[in-house]
């Protein structure tokens, strides 16, 4: 109840001096070839440093997502330098509309940032707030996955999800 960054904190002593995966289960995701996590791998292997999955969202849903401002880099259109992250932004106030879904590759160092990161947004401390403290030091690509998501935190996409399945199911 204090925050997804106090959750990730709490796990320090299991994780040790490792990178390491977060998945948030209320984030369903599917993909074609790679999974997500397998691409985001790659991409940490590549850059050597934190991974935030993201996606393209309406500017009216901003507010339910952190959202990255960054550069594309290496020529890609699908990897992003963040330069900037702001959680929950008001559609009129946020920097763009790629918002981090629930998949993060983390470096360990984020750990000695999540305990001086001050309560943000909702009181919480905030994995977007800790973040951009290695954001600040290049250290963050947001990577635009090849793949579907389903946000089954919200009965819609919970609903979408489960008739996406058992079509794909039907099919086989």
């Amino acid at each position: 109840m204090k925050g997804l960054g106090h959750a990730i904190l709490t796990g320090e002593t299991l994780i040790g001096d490792e990178p390491f995966a977060v998945i948030l289960a209320d984030d369903l995701c599917t993909a074609k070839d790679d999974a997500v996590l397998k691409q985001m791998i790659e991409v940490y292997e590549k850059y050597q440093c934190s991974v935030v999955a993201i996606e393209e969202v309406l500017l009216k849903e901003t507010n339910k997502y952190g959202v990255i401002a960054g550069k594309l880099v290496d020529g890609t259109d699908d990897t992003y330098r963040v330069t900037d992250m702001v959680e929950k932004p008001d559609p009129k106030d946020t920097p763009t509309n790629m918002a981090i879904i629930g998949r993060y590759i983390l470096t360990p160092d984020i750990f000695d940032i999540l305990r001086n990161t001050k309560p943000g947004k909702g009181g919480e401390i905030q994995i977007t707030d800790a973040l951009l403290e290695q954001a600040k030091q290049g250290k963050v690509i947001a990577y635009k996955f090849k793949g579907k998501r389903f946000d089954c935190g919200s009965v819609d996409g919970f609903v979408e999800a489960t008739n996406y399945f058992y079509k794909k199911e039907e099919n086989v």
